[in-house]
């Protein structure tokens, strides 16, 4: 299953298909007793994306049975062991990809000639991913991070393993721990290197970056890097070869203190709005704004979700099911945000108080 949504695999998912492109989504469950009904609620909403491909007269037969195969391929492939919260499926004659989600999604089959991307932009933005880089004389490790988790990234040529005949042990007395080991020029190469790497890696797929390694390794990736200077630099030694757990363990402290930084500034972001009349809330007024390009910041609480009816003038509260009930909205007005260049920032449910969980800096 796919997670990691780069600016790359985003424009490709975005492309034009031969009709039909079928998105096939679905809320998942990672814990029981709501887990156990996944794999029955994905298996129905395979079996509405085939009824509708059948009922379609404009899918011809041979794609239609392009498309099935591919969607059988697809659910073959799923680990619900594994489940988030929620689950896309994307299929298209000669192709599938399956998304796992870690915000959940409306049940929903979309038979049209690209793939329904707003949900999947909704979750990555609400996610926050970053890179994990832990350092080591011998060694350098990528982590690729989430809401909640850390799992060990194997792209971009790491984990980096600095060959037995460049690297003596026994001379540099102790493996990535003595200050002895960071002042040998081949450990300057070798981080250099890493260095390299970690700026290829970061141009095609931009995260933000935070470094482990002891006070010495720090230091010394410093004076020699580019790309890694810049990360935020968190002092823990022996990551580089230790488990995702304790990856977390060592990182999650920044990272909260970062997210109520973080959530402070868009406080008083919407605070000084309010009083220059630049401030806009509910998803009415926002999906308005959104549409015309003039929202700056878009500040939406983590579990805000509304399912709304479209009047033509307004946008009004309907009740789920309800015929053309929008469930969606706030992932679509988050995707239209950043579309038009706008700062989408997630935050803490509550902080927004009276804006009804959704609320904005126009820019004019």
């Amino acid at each position: 299953m796919e997670h990691d949504l780069s600016p790359a695999a985003l424009a490709e998912l975005r492309r034009p298909r031969p009709y039909p492109a079928v998105s096939v989504l679905t809320p998942t469950h990672r814990r029981d007793p709501l887990s156990a009904q996944d794999a029955v609620r994905l298996r129905n909403a395979v079996s509405e994306a085939k009824k509708q491909l059948e009922a379609d007269p404009a899918v011809t037969r041979d794609r239609r049975a392009d498309v099935a195969r591919q969607l059988d391929r697809a659910l073959s492939e799923i680990d619900l062991s594994h489940s988030e919260d929620g689950l896309i499926i994307f299929a298209a004659p000669g192709e599938h990809q399956v998304w796992s989600l870690a915000r959940s999604v409306p049940e929903r089959v979309v038979l049209s000639d690209t793939f329904l991307t707003r949900n999947l932009v909704s979750a990555h933005t609400a996610e926050r991913p970053f890179w994990v880089l832990s350092v080591a004389a011998d060694r350098v490790t990528l982590w690729s991070g989430g809401t909640d988790r850390v799992v060990e990234e194997r792209a971009g040529g790491f984990p980096l393993i600095r060959s037995a005949e460049n690297f003596d042990p026994e001379r540099l007395e102790r493996v990535g721990d003595q200050p002895s080991a960071f002042r040998d020029e081949g450990t300057r190469k070798f981080l250099r290197e890493a260095d390299l790497a970690m700026g290829a890696l970061l141009r095609d797929h931009p995260r933000p970056l935070y470094v482990t390694g002891t006070s010495a390794a720090l230091s010394l990736l410093s004076e020699v890097g580019g790309m890694t200077r810049d990360a935020v630099h968190v002092p823990h030694g022996g990551l580089a070869d230790s488990t995702p757990d304790a990856v977390w363990q060592a990182v999650r402290p920044v990272l909260e203190a970062e997210a109520r930084r973080s959530t402070e500034d868009v406080t008083r972001s919407l605070g000084s709005a309010r009083g220059r009349k630049e401030f806009a809330a509910g998803v009415d007024e926002l999906w308005q704004s959104a549409r015309e390009g003039r929202v700056r910041l878009l500040a939406v609480e983590e579990n805000y979700r509304v399912t709304v009816r479209d009047t033509g003038d307004h946008l009004v509260v309907a009740a789920d099911g309800d015929l053309d009930a929008r469930e969606d909205i706030v992932d679509e007005i988050v995707e239209q945000c950043l579309e038009t260049g706008a700062e989408v920032r997630f935050v803490p449910d509550g902080t927004l108080g009276d804006a009804d969980g959704i609320a904005g800096v126009l820019r004019y």
